[in-house]
C-alpha cells in the first residue's frame, strides 16, 4: 500500500518488559520512548536489566505526516507535552510484539485503543521529532473554518391508503 504522507521521520520504539504479579501472565510489556533517526541496533536488543524489568530496542518506524492533519500535529506540539503514540501489536511469537505504528496524531494514537488488542502508549516526543514535525505544520497547515450545519427538518410521510401491515384491522 502505497503512503500518501508528504514526511516520514525514522524513530527507534524502546519498549519495557516486566514481571507480572499475575498468575495469568508472565511479563507486561509497554513503549516507553522513542529514539529519533535510525538506530544501529537489531530488532529486540536487550538495552537494559534490572531485577524484574528490561528494556528492549523493539525496532524501527516511522511517524508518518499527512497535511489533513496538522491541526492535531499543532494541538499535540503545543499541548506542552508533545506525545508520540506507539502501538503494538501482539504476534504468535517470541517477543511477543511487533511494531503497528508510531504517530504524531493524538485522534489516531487514541484510535489505536479501540482493537482492545493492541498495547497503546504516548511517550514523549524527542525534541528533534517535534522541531520536524513543527516545520512540516508551518509549511503545510491551512486554518479551515469550523462550519456548524443545520439539520433539515423530517419530511413529512405521505399518508397512503395501501396495504399497510396491520392497517384497517
Amino acid at each position: 500500500m502505497r503512503s500518501t504522507a508528504l514526511v516520514q521521520i525514522p524513530v527507534g520504539v524502546v519498549v519495557e518488559r516486566c514481571k507480572a504479579k499475575s498468575r495469568w501472565v508472565d511479563f507486561l510489556w509497554r513503549p516507553v520512548s522513542v529514539l529519533a533517526g535510525q538506530a544501529a541496533a537489531a530488532p529486540w536488543t536487550m538495552l537494559d536489566m534490572e531485577a524484574e524489568t528490561a528494556l528492549f530496542f523493539a525496532g524501527e518506524a516511522v511517524v508518518a505526516l499527512h497535511r489533513t492533519e496538522t491541526t492535531n500535529y499543532r494541538d499535540n506540539l503545543t499541548s506542552g507535552a508533545p506525545a508520540l503514540w506507539v502501538a503494538l501489536r501482539p504476534v504468535a511469537s517470541e517477543p511477543p510484539y511487533e511494531i503497528l505504528a508510531v504517530t504524531a496524531d493524538p485522534s489516531e494514537g487514541e484510535a489505536f485503543t479501540d482493537a482492545g488488542s493492541y498495547v497503546v502508549a504516548a511517550v514523549p516526543m524527542p525534541a528533534n521529532v517535534a522541531e520536524a514535525v513543527g516545520r512540516f505544520i508551518v509549511e503545510h497547515h491551512v486554518e479551515r473554518p469550523f462550519v456548524k450545519r443545520r439539520r433539515q427538518p423530517a419530511a413529512p410521510e405521505p399518508a397512503s391508503s395501501g396495504n399497510r401491515k396491520g392497517a384497517g384491522k
